[in-house]
């Protein structure tokens, strides 16, 4: 059976960070954003808008190999330093050329069945047995219940990117929100440089 394509959903940007019993909080990693298709003879990494990461053929041959499942997988290509700490610059400037991980956050198929429709505290159930013993490319993304406010302040003093809130019992998608930490040390340049890129594809 052929591989659906799906869109990823994507998080509503709110200023500031909250508690709450319905919902479930994980770190947002900076990388690349992407679906991993993985069927039966082969894995791409899918991104955002439809286009398959060309740039990765050892981290998808990782995934193949690691995982032996047809799924689709939602998450995020990164690169991690010595402390485990997110490298955009790095990631960027390497394409592939580095000991780069997929970071996954949830399961949207897994062996023919379409699990979008299921509460996301199963999804997640679901992707944390598939994962593979570490080490491995594939990075299970852990979460925590309630606490928004006290995971953001720790993302801020640890100079991460920001959190993601989701609604525990929701489906693909629903009440998803980001909150991005405003000192983040990486965003520092960003916006020029890919708006220097752009215009050298004109």
């Amino acid at each position: 059976m052929p591989l659906p394509q799906f869109t990823p959903a994507s998080p509503t940007l709110r200023p500031s960070a909250f508690d709450h019993d319905d919902f479930i909080f994980e770190l947002k990693m900076d990388g690349f954003r992407a679906l991993a298709h993985v069927g039966l003879d082969e894995t791409r990494l899918v991104s955002g808008k439809g286009n398959i990461y060309n740039f990765f053929p050892g981290l998808c041959a990782a995934i193949h190999a690691n995982l032996g499942r047809d799924a689709v997988l939602d998450g995020e290509i990164v690169i991690l330093d010595s402390e485990g700490r997110p490298q955009f610059y790095e990631l960027l400037r390497r394409r592939g050329r580095g000991e780069s991980v997929f970071y996954v956050f949830d399961l949207l198929w897994l062996d023919g069945q379409d699990l979008r429709a299921r509460p996301l505290i199963e999804r997640k159930r679901l992707l944390w047995s598939i994962i593979p013993e570490q080490p491995c490319v594939l990075l299970y993304a852990s979460h925590i219940e309630r606490s928004g406010l006290e995971l953001f302040r720790l993302t801020c003093e640890q100079d991460l990117e920001g959190i993601v809130a989701k609604l525990k019992h929701g489906r693909y998608g629903e009440g998803w929100f980001k909150i991005r930490n405003p000192v983040y040390s990486q965003y520092e340049g960003r916006r020029e440089l890919f708006e220097k890129r752009y215009a050298t594809r004109k």
